[in-house]
């Protein structure tokens, strides 16, 4: 349990660090444009996207995916399950969802845990045993109680608004008095962009570490998550799913294929670490 925790706050400081150099690099794109009135404009700007983003991220991913309300009397063996790991975290009864997509894969979302939501795939629901989607769901519970749905909510908001503001300087160009000269524009155009979107990725696979422990404090059994992610991964390969490329981060495996220079640009981190760190993990139930 201990080592868990300190994992967690380790994980905790380390997206706090990449958080505050998102931000960062956002005000000094703005210094470098147009001095420090501009900075503080694009500053509000990623703060106005942030509270945007926070509010509303649950009813955009749900639509994105287009994942379904389940009622109890349709999914009882699901209720039941999460009722189980809500009671054993601390946690919230979630609304719960079923996406109709034969890929197996799950996410959760939500602003905090009182206004979060899990969301299946059927296909989960057929390939999975019953400890295996426990670790699932307590992994989807671990995003929950660790609020990872706000994180990335800001990372997303602005790592956006930085690509916007780099193609706006692409099209329109700069200010006149700005200190960069045409080259140094050029560079700010090409090199933004990709720096917002590295500091991305490394918050969100920093995050599925922290679920994946989180998770399999919760289930009491790491070996669950572990075997369930190596049949969701197989899965996923095998299976294409219809979704919206800007919700990839939220699911618990990868739903596109991809390998090679693409697995370098992933939001999420290779299974076999992922699998590797919950085998040295001890259970905490019979």
């Amino acid at each position: 349990m201990t080592t868990t925790r300190r994992s967690n706050f380790a994980a905790t400081l380390r997206t706090t660090i990449l958080l505050a150099g998102l931000t960062g690099l956002l005000v000094v794109i703005g210094a470098l444009i147009g001095g420090p009135s501009t900075a503080a404009i694009f500053l509000g700007i990623g703060l106005l996207l942030n509270l945007g983003t926070y509010w509303f991220s649950d009813k955009l991913a749900l639509r994105m995916s287009g994942a379904k309300p389940v009622s109890e009397e349709e999914a009882p063996r699901l209720y039941q399950m999460v009722r189980d790991l809500t009671t054993r975290a601390g946690l919230p009864m979630p609304k719960l969802y079923v996406i109709p997509q034969d890929q197996p894969n799950a996410f959760a979302t939500g602003r905090n845990p009182e206004h979060s939501a899990v969301a299946v795939t059927q296909g989960i629901l057929k390939l999975l045993s019953e400890d295996e989607l426990r670790g699932v769901l307590a992994h989807e519970l671990g995003h929950v109680r660790n609020r990872d749905i706000l994180i990335t909510s800001v990372a997303s908001a602005i790592g956006g608004a930085i690509t916007y503001i780099a193609y706006m300087l692409l099209w329109f160009g700069g200010d006149n008095d700005s200190p960069l000269g045409l080259v140094g524009a050029l560079a700010l155009v090409l090199l933004a962009p990709i720096a917002a979107s590295i500091i991305q990725l490394a918050v969100s696979r920093q995050r599925e570490f922290s679920a994946d422990a989180t998770g399999a404090e919760i289930s009491g059994n790491p070996e669950s998550l572990a075997s369930a992610l190596l049949r969701l991964e197989a899965g996923a390969q095998a299976i294409p799913m219809q979704v919206n490329q800007a919700a990839e981060p939220l699911y618990i495996v990868k739903p596109f294929r991809g390998g090679g220079m693409a697995a370098l640009f992933s939001t999420h981190p290779p299974i076999e670490e992922r699998v590797r760190r919950l085998r040295q993990m001890r259970p905490t139930i019979g």
